[in-house]
């Protein structure tokens, strides 16, 4: 009987133990996490709804919101995608549910709706699940794998998944088993900006809103931006964070964002609209008369940085060109970050040239597979993480129990 070992007990871990379990019924595999209660991070995801996945069921699309790892994932997607996640959950009777954006939601709007499905199948499959089970030494041995418990306990293994996420143990191991580790970094977080513009007004939300890192002209998302009581959040930041992940590292998180609050309309457009309620509205209050989509807090709080007052009649040339360069120009310095609330992802990994993305068996040791974040795969905000999680758990499940010719690190 082949007896697998998988370490980490969070998405990717149990979908790959699931996944083997149930296609290999002989195999005997055994789930090892270090934390009382297992599936952590879906607890949390999501603000406790979780995020299971994003209805894009194009693999070539669907790899564009990976910052790091489109080519390895482009075929491992044609082979398992959102669509099939949706298809399994449903299969055990959990409903997904689509969410304008592209999100998609378990229907109850509960994350344990998730946690349970996962347990329930692993039991169901008779995955063998250890809790609280720290893990502080794995060995490569002649037939396997030998690992080692903080409490002195031994065991072997034939085989062996890490799935520990950003866990540095993990990185320790996997650089120890013989593998490259890129250097780890954050990715999705939220910019720290200190500035009057944005002082009080914490909660003020912008539908769509181009920012962009001044210095890369590829580093630029535009979406939704929220205004926090340390700076800016919200999907476009998030995302932008990510792409920019090194860029932001290697710079220690300082840099000028610009930021452009009606990307939809041209500069001459916004122009003229403003010109026209200049002479349509020349008695009328500059800051009770917003003419263009933005929040009034907003809005009066860019025209008090361009001291601007009055009515629009009053409205000089000057003063005129100084707005526009607040509404679409404006530059601000970024002076640190904050992380994505307790949903940290990292950038960095074990190196995606190592891994046969078709079983996600490492090429360097025999026996050793890896899934999920511990490889150098990173996504944006919405769902995509889980799906890669997903997506190199059924991988990884697939492959470790077929037969194979031992061979030895």
């Amino acid at each position: 009987m082949t007896e697998i070992a998988i370490v980490g007990g969070g998405a990717a871990g149990f979908f790959a133990a699931i996944t083997a379990a149930e296609r290999y019924p002989q195999a005997k595999v055994t789930l090892i996490e270090a934390a009382p209660q297992p599936l952590g991070k879906v607890k949390i995801s999501g603000g406790g709804r979780c995020n299971v996945t994003h209805a894009c069921f194009d693999a070539a699309a669907l790899v564009l919101f990976y910052p790091r790892g489109q080519r390895a994932l482009r075929g491992a997607f044609s082979r398992f995608q959102p669509q099939d996640t949706v298809a399994w959950f449903a299969q055990r009777g959990v409903q997904l549910k689509t969410e304008a954006d592209g999100r998609m939601f378990p229907a109850t709007d509960r994350s344990q709706t998730i946690i349970d499905c996962l347990v329930r199948a692993a039991e169901d499959a008779g995955v063998k699940i250890w809790m609280g089970t720290m893990i502080t030494n794995v060995v490569k041995t002649p037939n396997g794998f030998r690992l080692s418990s903080k409490n002195g306990s031994n065991w072997e293994f034939d085989r062996l998944l890490l799935a520990t996420g950003s866990n540095a143990t993990g990185y320790r191991w996997a650089k120890e088993l013989g593998h490259t580790i890129e250097p780890i970094v954050p990715s999705l977080f939220t910019l720290k900006i200190t500035d009057p513009r944005l002082a009080d007004l914490a909660g003020v939300a912008v539908k769509m809103a181009t920012v962009s890192l001044v210095g890369d002209k590829k580093l630029t998302q535009t979406g939704s931006v929220l205004i926090t009581h340390w700076g800016l959040s919200g999907p476009a930041t998030l995302k932008l964070s990510a792409w920019a992940a090194r860029f932001l590292y290697d710079q220690g998180y300082r840099g000028k964002l610009l930021v452009n609050w009606l990307p939809e309309v041209t500069a001459d457009k916004l122009r003229s609209t403003i010109l026209a309620v200049k002479t349509q509205m020349p008695q009328k209050s500059i800051h009770s008369n917003c003419p263009v989509l933005l929040p009034q807090r907003l809005w009066v709080s860019l025209l008090n940085y361009c001291e601007i007052d009055g009515f629009w009649a009053g409205l000089s040339n000057k003063k005129l060109d100084q707005l526009l360069q607040e509404l679409q120009r404006g530059t601000f310095q970024i002076n640190g970050k904050s992380p994505f609330k307790e949903e940290f992802v990292t950038c960095g990994g074990v190196k995606l040239g190592e891994i046969d993305f078709k079983t996600m068996a490492s090429k360097i040791c025999p026996g050793l597979y890896f899934a999920g974040e511990i490889i150098d795969v990173d996504g944006v905000t919405g769902g995509f993480n889980f799906q890669n999680a997903w997506t190199t758990g059924w991988l990884a499940g697939q492959a470790i129990s077929l037969p194979y010719k031992t061979l030895h690190c």
